[in-house]
């Protein structure tokens, strides 16, 4: 039988899981899939050796970064996003090869691209953390400039404190990168001008629980187009069985 799994810790809640035994018991692949929870990541070695019919694994929270230098190769996005969150695991001369790839640019790009506009030409990245950086290669992918927003200035970035009305009319498109907002935290939003969006504007949460957050709730009362990261999170879930299964 084939394994796959997600590495992470601590790991409370598994999306991954959830979603590849559905897809296993639907349509009837002779499959099962594992949460590693491990404490460090050098603890890998032991996981290759322990399950040698390992075919796949996703990448959690805190080994997206720190995985990279276990790895024999590297896809172009995730080494230009600077993060891995899907390692394709082969053994071409008995011995465990293992590359990885970044699923959450696809899953972003594939959910962000019915709802641009051609007046969507340039966007405000809220947050710098992890997900932020697939996000920026994204954009720039789709021809869309970027520009970083976060609580502490600094060369690539505004601050909060700095959006105005000219930012906010020249940024159309405005992508919620932070955990702000996220259950249980619920009533809170990132602290952008709200009052100063328009009907033009489009506002992406990844964000999906709650599945309509304050920072969404917020945009629609001006007139926004708002969405969440919910299908973003399926999309990369089917990317990461493509690259498991060497399409790419």
């Amino acid at each position: 039988m084939d394994k796959y799994g997600l590495l992470g810790y601590p790991l409370k809640h598994s999306f991954s899981r959830q979603f590849f035994t559905e897809k296993f018991q639907n349509e009837g692949i002779d499959a099962q899939y594992i949460n590693f929870e491990i404490p460090q990541i050098g603890l890998l070695a032991d996981i290759l050796t322990q399950e040698p019919e390992l075919k796949g694994l996703n990448v959690t929270i805190p080994y997206k970064e720190q995985v990279i230098p276990f790895l024999d190769e590297i896809s172009p996005e995730a080494k230009a996003i600077g993060a891995v969150n899907v390692i394709r695991i082969t053994h071409p001369n008995g011995k465990p090869h293992l590359k990885g790839f970044n699923s959450d640019i696809i899953g972003f790009q594939e959910s962000l691209k019915p709802l641009l506009k051609p007046h969507h030409r340039k966007a405000l990245i809220l947050g710098t953390g992890g997900a932020s950086k697939a996000v920026k290669v994204g954009l720039e992918q789709l021809g869309i400039e970027t520009c970083y927003v976060s609580r502490t200035a600094g060369p690539d970035r505004i601050t909060y404190s700095q959006l105005n009305e000219q930012t906010m009319q020249e940024y159309l498109l405005v992508v919620n990168c932070s955990p702000c907002g996220m259950f249980p935290h619920t009533d809170e939003c990132p602290n952008i001008p709200y009052g100063l969006l328009t009907p033009r504007h489009l506002l992406y949460d990844l964000v999906y629980n709650p599945l309509e957050t304050q920072f969404m709730k917020q945009g629609q009362q001006q007139g926004a187009t708002v969405k969440n990261g919910l299908e973003m999170l399926h999309l990369q879930a089917v990317a990461g069985w493509n690259f498991w299964n060497n399409n790419e």
